[in-house]
C-alpha cells in the first residue's frame, strides 16, 4: 500500500474537520470531493467572485447524500476578517485556495489581486493562527518564479516577478515563513504548475489555456496561441494536486515551512499541446476543422516553466500519478462533444 492510500485510509477512519476557501472553484471543488469521499467533514467558503454554484451542484450530484451532509457552506469573502475567523472555528486543516487567478487579470486591475490574493491571505492565515489550526496548506503558484532562467525550477531559486499576481503570491510565502518565526504557527506553500482537469472554467478572457482550447474545439472555432508555440509549460492534472495537499496537511512538522513545487517535472510545448488535443478530440468527434492562430505574446507571461518535484517527493511522499497525456485522456473523456 502506498504512502497516499495509507493517509486516506487513515483519515477515513479517523475523521478530521477541514476549511476549504475557494471551494467553489476548480481546485477547491475537487478537494472538497475528495474528502467528502473520505468521510470528512468539511466548510467551504467562497464568495463566487470566480467560484460557481454548478461545480459545488456537481460535486453533490456524485457524493452519497450521508456523505454530502457532512459538508457546510459559507458565502463570504477572504477580504473580511471576522468572516475568515468564523469559517476556520473549530476547524483542525485548513486548504487556502481562493484568490483572484490570472496574470493578465492581474496587471488590468493589480489593486483587487493585492486586496484578494495578499491581504485575503493575511486574514485566512491570522484567522487560523487565532483559531489555533493544526495544519495550514495554502496555494502558491510557479509564477513566483518570475524572469530566473534556470531549468527546471527548484524552490529556492527565484528571479524578479513579471506580474502583480505573482508578486501576491511570493507575498504570501514571505508572510507564512513570517508567522512561522513570530508566532510559531506553521504552514505550507504548494507552488502549483499549469494544473487543468474537470470543472475548469473554459469561459472569460482569463480561463486556462486547456478549457479554453478544448472549448473552441468544441465550436469548431480556431485556436489562438499566444507567441510562436513554443513557450512551454509543465501541466499538471487535478488528481495530483489534490493528493499534494492532503499529503501537505498530514505532514510531519520537519516538512513545514516549506515551499513545494506541484506538478509533473516534464515539459510540453504549447504546439505540442495542440497536436495532443486536436488528435484525442479528433478521435472523439470524428471531425476536426480547428486550426492554430498565432498572437503576440502576452504580457508577464513566463517563457518556459517545468518544475523539480524531488523536494516534494522526498519531504511529502508526492508521487504524482497522472501525467499530461493520460491527464487530457481523462478529461476527454468527461466532457460531451
Amino acid at each position: 500500500m502506498n504512502h497516499y492510500k495509507k493517509i486516506l485510509d487513515n483519515l477515513e477512519k479517523n475523521p478530521k474537520t477541514w476549511l476549504i476557501t475557494g471551494v467553489a472553484g476548480f481546485i477547491g471543488s475537487h478537494l472538497l470531493e475528495k474528502l467528502l469521499a473520505t468521510n470528512q467533514k468539511v466548510i467551504g467558503l467562497d464568495s463566487f467572485v470566480t467560484g460557481h454554484q454548478s461545480n459545488l451542484d456537481d460535486v453533490q450530484s456524485v457524493i452519497p447524500s450521508e456523505m454530502w451532509k457532512n459538508f457546510e457552506f459559507i458565502q463570504g469573502d477572504i477580504t473580511c476578517f471576522e468572516t475568515c475567523l468564523a469559517a476556520s472555528k473549530g476547524v483542525d486543516y485548513v486548504l487556502h485556495q481562493a484568490a483572484l487567478g490570472s496574470v493578465p487579470r492581474s496587471i488590468e486591475d493589480p489593486i483587487n489581486t493585492n486586496n484578494v490574493n495578499a491581504a485575503g491571505f493575511m486574514n485566512i492565515l491570522s484567522a487560523a493562527k487565532e483559531n489555533e489550526v493544526e495544519s495550514f496548506t495554502y496555494a502558491s503558484s510557479s509564477s513566483v518564479y518570475g524572469d530566473h532562467p534556470a531549468l527546471p525550477k527548484v524552490e529556492k531559486n527565484i528571479g524578479s516577478q513579471l506580474s502583480p499576481y505573482a508578486v501576491s503570491k511570493y507575498t504570501n510565502e514571505l508572510y507564512a515563513l513570517v508567522f512561522a518565526k513570530c508566532y510559531g504557527f506553521h504552514s505550507i506553500g504548494l507552488r502549483y504548475f499549469n494544473v487543468f482537469g474537470k470543472r475548469q472554467d473554459p469561459n472569460g478572457a482569463y480561463a486556462a489555456v486547456i478549457p479554453r482550447w478544448i472549448n473552441a474545439f468544441k465550436k469548431n472555432n480556431n485556436i489562438q496561441i499566444y507567441g510562436d508555440g513554443e513557450t512551454s509549460r509543465d501541466f499538471c492534472y487535478i488528481d495530483n494536486v489534490v493528493q499534494a495537499n492532503i499529503l501537505s496537511s498530514v505532514a510531519v512538522s520537519d516538512a513545514k515551512n516549506n515551499i513545494y513545487n506541484i506538478a509533473i517535472g516534464e515539459q510540453t510545448t504549447l504546439n505540442e499541446l495542440f497536436q495532443l488535443l486536436f488528435q484525442e478530440i479528433c478521435i472523439k468527434k470524428n471531425d476536426c476543422i480547428s486550426t492554430a492562430i498565432y498572437k503576440d505574446f502576452r504580457e508577464g507571461d513566463i517563457r518556459h516553466s517545468i518544475a523539480d518535484i524531488e523536494k516534494a517527493k522526498q519531504n511529502l511522499n508526492y508521487v504524482p500519478k497522472i501525467d499530461l497525456k493520460t491527464g487530457i485522456e481523462i478529461l476527454i473523456n468527461q466532457i460531451n462533444f
